[in-house]
């Protein structure tokens, strides 16, 4: 098997993936065209993307067990994630009221359009919200299941669950932790990194790292060391991914430039801007930036909100944060003891999560 940050293996999880919904739909066959229209959504839903849950995954039991016996078995394990990936991002998109994904409609806007073209009664909006739920959902169940008979040895595979169970519950417990704290409209910069770490952090690179970690029986101190690794890791995989949801180009990204801003969301980046502004004594500037989150704007409105963001010093705040944690995951890489190839790989996918423009 190939390196796990190249064209190669993203390929063979796509394999993995595409064979699974290929098995789904001739289960759903006998519902009709209803059903064909939901494993269209999975497929959209599932297509693209790094792969990069599943590359931890992989190198995390590479770092426990170097060879690999039954590499398909292994393969299958890994897709699970991305189907526990796909599952997030439909729910999340709808719950953030967000039209693109990777460039594409977004599930619950592809399903309202499609009822709206077909003339259907009852409200566009309602079917598009209705079916994104459900999608989600089976892609969650379908997670499950595709680990849970991935090929691996049963008692592997039973602990491998467990991580999967708490990745799980932090993951939906941590978005709505993040709905939360947009509702109460908080400010608040350790509130937002708690969200940071819940919704998405543990889940992109930690709970991977212990999932493929369990499936080659690490023990706890290895699972330890994996997770010092990886939650600093995943902490700054996603304040990369809060400053490209305001500063990234949407040619690479496939989201609209300044998205996160629209969407209202509190991120750390956010945080840290308003207090940068009031401590700077423009009070006035942090009252624009908090009145304009969750609200649409024109190009020129974004522009002046990114350059207020840059003003305060939060972005380079955050830079400097992913830097910082950054070099805490490398000083645990290095303290671990992990094979020699796992330890290469583990550390060159972490500078590809945490440097990317997409």
């Amino acid at each position: 098997m190939p390196d796990s940050d190249d064209a190669d293996f993203r390929a063979a999880i796509s394999a993995q993936v595409t064979a699974h919904l290929d098995a789904m739909a001739r289960r759903l066959e006998p519902l009709g065209a209803d059903a064909v229209r939901l494993l269209d959504g999975a497929r959209t839903a599932t297509a693209g993307g790094k792969r990069l849950r599943a590359a931890f995954c992989w190198w995390g039991y590479r770092a426990v067990r170097p060879e690999v016996a039954d590499e398909t078995a292994l393969l299958r394990a890994c897709a699970s994630l991305e189907l526990l990936h796909a599952s997030a991002l439909v729910h999340d998109d709808y719950m953030d009221a967000s039209d693109t994904r990777r460039g594409r409609p977004s599930t619950h806007r592809a399903l309202e359009t499609e009822h709206r073209a077909a003339g259907w009664g009852g409200r566009p909006e309602q079917y598009g919200a209705a079916g994104a739920i459900l999608l989600g959902d089976l892609l969650l169940s379908w997670s499950d299941e595709l680990l849970r008979r991935c090929g691996l040895e049963p008692e592997r595979v039973s602990a491998a669950l467990d991580v999967l169970d708490l990745c799980r519950t932090e993951v939906i417990a941590g978005q709505f932790l993040d709905i939360s704290v947009q509702a109460r409209g908080l400010e608040d910069v350790s509130e937002a990194m708690r969200v940071l770490r819940y919704k998405s952090a543990k889940y992109s690179v930690e709970q991977p790292l212990h999932l493929g970690a369990a499936l080659a029986g690490a023990d706890a101190a290895t699972q330890d060391a994996l997770g010092a690794f990886g939650l600093p890791l995943g902490e700054a995989f996603q304040l990369r991914d809060d400053l490209l949801g305001v500063f990234g180009d949407p040619a690479v990204t496939g989201k609209p430039s300044g998205d996160d801003l629209v969407e209202g969301k509190q991120t750390v980046l956010v945080a840290l801007a308003l207090d940068g502004l009031r401590a700077a004594g423009r009070p006035g500037d942090a009252d624009e930036l908090a009145a304009a989150l969750g609200r649409p704007h024109d190009a020129a409105t974004l522009r002046r909100l990114q350059r207020l963001i840059v003003e305060s010093g939060a972005q380079q705040q955050v830079e400097d944060a992913i830097g910082e944690l950054v070099a805490l995951s490398d000083a645990a890489l290095d303290r671990a003891g992990l094979d020699d190839e796992a330890t290469r790989a583990l550390r060159a996918l972490g500078a590809a999560a945490t440097s990317r423009s997409a």
